[in-house]
């Protein structure tokens, strides 16, 4: 099966239900959504597009790209989505890399995509999908061996980037799948902020919804009164980050709102990040349903494990593995002997490889078909995973293992904190230190010494901060996922 087939489906069974609701309020039926898939792939091969080349979609939400990237499996073509928001120097490198066929720039929505556009020798096409930019960017160099319905571009922003390489069995195992776990069906109304450049939007919501014939209801860009907006009129499935539920917390808060219970929402997931209890219970009560976690990553179609908790239910593991999903915990990445170690999976979830370089690919993936996930976790008593941070994050000082999610949940129990961040730094002894950075409504509603003396009875000596970082934001990628990797550099002025 390939993925156009689910919206092939819908249109034929649900002609007229609504598939869209685009980011300027426009609907979409499922009948008009194929066909603007159709003409999209006639416009491909019009310019000469051929099974196996890759097409760049630089673009933020919005129901044109939907169109074309179900156009590409059409064709039989590798849809490349990208953020539009992407530096030009990031663009460039993932052209490079890529060696895509033609790039369209979703200049319908994107200011930033039309700027980028303007960088190529692009030429304007009108059809069902409105006005949009399109580059010929070279000559034909098909890879007709591989079945990939879409590339994804990893968030590092240095080096070499990595194409990951999803097969349409990823996705369709992976629509299907989200589908299932989270009761999709057509009455239902999707949320769709999270970027479709990313794994969790494409997967989990464009994937899932078409496959249930739900409603998306997309936003080019995430903000917090559009998405509070949204929950009062009609939106009944929520799939965020943890950011996106602290800044809406927040927003509400500031106008004596405590929560939102009682209207459409019946349910609301987040991923991305280890939670704690203390947030977890917040949440629920401002949500008034359960609060479901998961766990995956590009490299796994999004999904290896989720919760199906009940409302109340103290757990805060990533739930069991999803159906034909296997996991196992790899101890000798943390020394053995704690039931702690990286975290291994396989099955239908996981990608063909990274484009181009059997290098990564073989670091990642081995001979078994496990998928090497650069996770630390724990499988619990009852089979639930429970994701303790990067191994790469993974904090030595004085020979005692520290794990960022312990720190950070510490500081998140501060009622005057939105999210907190934790890395490692390595000192001239050879030992690492703690740094905290957390996020305030302003750098003056609390103190890093109310903040220090708050955690100290919550953390071993060891686990405590050498030094904390007030800030107003902290660096994320187009999704909300925090980029720790940018936090030593961006805040470096500030640091001892």
């Amino acid at each position: 099966m390939r993925i156009h087939e689910f919206l092939q489906h819908q249109a034929s069974k649900r002609p007229y239900g609504v598939a869209l609701e685009d980011w300027n309020g426009d609907k979409w039926t499922f009948e008009r959504e194929w066909n603007c898939a159709k003409a999209a792939a006639d416009l491909l091969k019009l310019a000469g597009v051929q099974r196996g080349d890759r097409v760049l979609l630089v673009t933020e939400n919005c129901a044109a790209v939907c169109a074309f990237i179900y156009a590409c499996s059409l064709v039989g073509a590798w849809a490349v989505p990208v953020n539009a928001r992407q530096t030009a120097t990031e663009l460039n490198r993932i052209v490079t890399h890529a060696a895509p066929r033609i790039a369209i720039f979703m200049s319908n929505v994107s200011e930033d995509a039309k700027t980028h556009g303007a960088s190529f020798e692009v030429r304007e096409v009108h059809g069902l999908w409105g006005t949009v930019m399109m580059a010929d960017l070279g000559v034909s160099d098909p890879v007709k061996d591989l079945d990939v319905a879409v590339m994804l571009y990893t968030t590092g922003t240095t080096g070499t980037p990595k194409g990951v390489m999803l097969s349409h069995g990823n996705l369709v195992y992976a629509g299907k799948t989200s589908a299932k776990t989270r009761g999709m069906t057509q009455d239902d109304t999707v949320y769709g902020a999270l970027p479709m450049t990313h794994v969790f939007g494409l997967a989990s919501m464009l994937m899932a919804a078409t496959f249930a014939g739900a409603t998306i209801r997309l936003e080019a860009r995430f903000g917090v009164a559009k998405l509070y907006a949204a929950l009062r009129d009609g939106v009944t499935i929520l799939p965020a980050v943890p950011q996106m539920h602290a800044v809406l917390m927040q927003y509400t808060a500031e106008q004596g709102i405590a929560s939102i219970a009682g209207g459409s929402l019946r349910y609301v997931s987040s991923g991305a990040a280890p939670l704690d209890p203390v947030w977890k219970r917040k949440a629920e009560a401002f949500y008034g349903i359960a609060l479901q976690n998961g766990y995956g990553m590009t490299e796994t179609s999004a999904g290896v494990c989720t919760t199906k908790s009940a409302f109340g239910d103290p757990d805060i593991s990533v739930g069991p593995p999803l159906a034909g999903v296997e996991i196992a915990i790899d101890e000798t990445a943390t020394g053995g002997g704690d039931g702690i170690g990286e975290v291994l999976t396989r099955g239908p979830h996981i990608m063909l490889g990274y484009f181009r370089n059997e290098d990564e690919t073989d670091k990642v993936l081995d001979a078994e078909g496990w998928m090497h996930t650069g996770d630390l976790g724990r499988i619990d008593d009852a089979g639930l995973l429970h994701i303790l941070g990067r191994s790469k994050e993974l904090i030595i000082r004085g020979g005692f293992n520290i794990y960022p999610p312990e720190v950070e949940a510490a500081f998140n129990d501060h009622p005057d904190v939105i999210q907190t961040a934790v890395v490692g730094r390595l000192t001239s002894t050879g030992d690492e230190e703690v740094l905290a950075f957390v996020q305030t409504p302003s750098l003056d509603t609390v103190s890093t010494e109310v903040l220090r003396a708050f955690v100290e009875p919550r953390l071993s000596p060891y686990k405590r901060p050498s030094q904390i970082i007030l800030a107003l934001s902290l660096p994320a990628a187009p999704t909300g996922k925090l980029l720790k990797h940018k936090l030593i550099d961006s805040f470096a002025d500030q640091l001892r």
